[in-house]
């Protein structure tokens, strides 16, 4: 192997929590070394931007948190804290990047796209003194010494601290591949699995008429979990984010069923299906009495059949034929990965001083809306932080602070 290269600060990885512990490390003083593996960085960022790029939540922090679910790592907490949605807001316009936030909270560049902020963000980490290599892989790490394959060849780098931005499994043509694990214990880590995936559905052909046709104004439910997003009828199944909330749910084998009427009691339901007209089909009176939309009818008659006479507990608790996810690599996001119990409370490893880790290559899940990314950059930036201040100081920063 080559001599190494001797620095003070490395990032690997130049996805959002790469770029945020980066931002953490330059206002420190410590201009970075970033590398990334892929020929640009930020491409699931950039990708995730296409349908326009949700930065993050605009709510309580008491709803935001309770969407990381019921058992929120204390290292995660602390860092959704430091660096809450209105700070996430604060920091994208400070990139000139102006926002709104829509009806239901979701938080936007107006522009709509990542491109404008991933390219204000690069220029500014630059004018810090960060420094981006790209096409350099990490093959593993000795101590402070970390190896690449590059365009040049193997390069090791010395680092006095290094944060570890790998993300997760999922999307690998874009960087994600997960490859990194094999490089960990097995105790360290759990294993990947999709989050935030599409559901694997067998339709008849009956339904091939409505591929493509959104399904709305419904509940899903699935052990605990209750979406009343919005979903899409595909080829394969069911996707959007109506269905990748109950992600967790269905990975656990809770069966899944959706409610049709969730504003609308059983007894409510009940008395309307009682005024049937004379000589009007099932289909008729479901459209007449409880104005059931034909998509959701088709539905109905998809996974309802044979009817019973008491239909309104069905149309309240309508039970979907999972067939499965879709595979972790199609799935948004991936669940798994470094252990929050092999870390310290700012994020750094215990067995490797010096060396943190950050976004999703961490082992924590949450839905789609705007959680997904700002956890990322909080984790960034925490990790960021706590290594500037164990380079500058010799320790990690106090978990109280």
């Amino acid at each position: 192997m080559p001599s190494s290269e001797p620095i003070r600060a490395l990032v690997i990885g130049a996805g959002p929590a790469g770029l945020m512990a980066a931002e953490a490390l330059a206002a420190a003083g410590l201009a970075p070394l970033i590398t990334e593996q892929m020929p640009t960085p930020g491409r699931k960022l950039l990708m995730a931007g296409k349908s326009g790029l949700n930065l993050t939540k605009s709510e309580s922090p008491e709803a935001f948190r309770a969407a990381f679910g019921p058992t929120l790592p204390a290292a995660l907490a602390t860092a959704l804290a430091d660096f809450p949605p209105n700070q996430i807001a604060a920091w994208a316009e400070a990139l000139e990047q102006p926002l709104f936030t829509g009806s239901t909270g979701r938080v936007f560049p107006r522009a709509m796209k990542a491109s404008p902020l991933l390219r204000a963000w690069l220029a500014r980490l630059s004018a810090s003194g960060a420094t981006l290599r790209r096409r350099w892989r990490w093959t593993g790490q000795d101590g402070q010494i970390h190896q690449f394959d590059t365009p040049e060849g193997p390069r090791q780098i010395e680092a006095e601290v290094a944060v570890l931005a790998f993300g997760g499994a999922s999307w690998a043509r874009l960087g994600s591949d997960g490859a990194w694990a094999a490089a960990f214990p097995d105790a360290q880590r759990r294993a990947f699995a999709p989050a935030n995936a599409a559901l694997r559905i067998a339709w008849s052909d009956h339904m091939r008429p409505f591929f493509g046709q959104p399904v709305k104004a419904v509940a899903l439910s699935a052990g605990t979990i209750t979406s009343r997003g919005e979903s899409v009828i595909s080829a394969a199944g069911l996707e959007g984010g109506g269905v990748y909330a109950l992600t967790p749910a269905l990975r656990a084998g809770a069966p899944l069923s959706l409610d049709l009427f969730p504003d609308r009691s059983l007894d409510d339901i009940r008395a309307r299906l009682q005024r049937r007209r004379q000589g009007d089909s099932l289909s008729t009176h479901l459209r007449r009495t409880l104005k059931l939309a034909p998509i959701l009818r088709a539905l109905l008659m998809e996974w309802g059949r044979p009817m019973p006479d008491d239909l309104a507990p069905l149309l309240k608790a309508l039970p979907v034929p999972v067939a499965g996810l879709a595979p972790l690599d199609q799935a948004i996001s991936s669940a798994g990965g470094l252990r929050f119990d092999a870390l310290t409370p700012d994020l750094m490893l215990t067995d490797r001083p010096g060396t943190f880790a950050a976004g999703e290559m961490l082992d924590w899940e949450a839905p789609t809306g705007g959680y997904l990314l700002s956890a990322c950059l909080a984790t960034g930036q925490r990790a960021g932080r706590a290594a500037a201040a164990y380079a500058l100081g010799g320790q990690s920063r106090p978990a109280s602070q």
